[in-house]
């Protein structure tokens, strides 16, 4: 078995208040349908960008700076890890 990363990418002025009952609906059933086809190994929620820190070692020192750690328009706001037979599986 392999396993597939599925990204969710918002853009950076998302607002979790668009997430209205039907959405959390759909996303429920589609975590409940991987939970049984046995296939969902990890899942995962992140805060929105502008809530971010990024944290790098520099000459055996931690540097934490405001902001996710590369410029873009959109983030990862969730993720699901999937164990699978194949990418064709996963593409399903």
């Amino acid at each position: 078995m392999t396993q597939f990363l599925v990204v969710i990418y918002h853009p950076d002025d998302y607002a979790a208040a668009v997430e209205d009952a039907e959405m959390l609906r759909d996303i429920d059933a589609l975590n409940d349908e991987m939970v049984a086809a046995g296939c969902r190994v990890f899942v995962g929620g992140l805060q929105q960008a502008s809530r971010a820190r990024s944290v790098r070692g520099r000459g055996g020192q931690l540097l934490i700076t405001d902001g996710p750690y590369t410029e873009a328009k959109e983030h990862v706001g969730g993720f699901w890890v999937l164990e699978l037979a194949d990418m064709d599986e996963a593409l399903a």
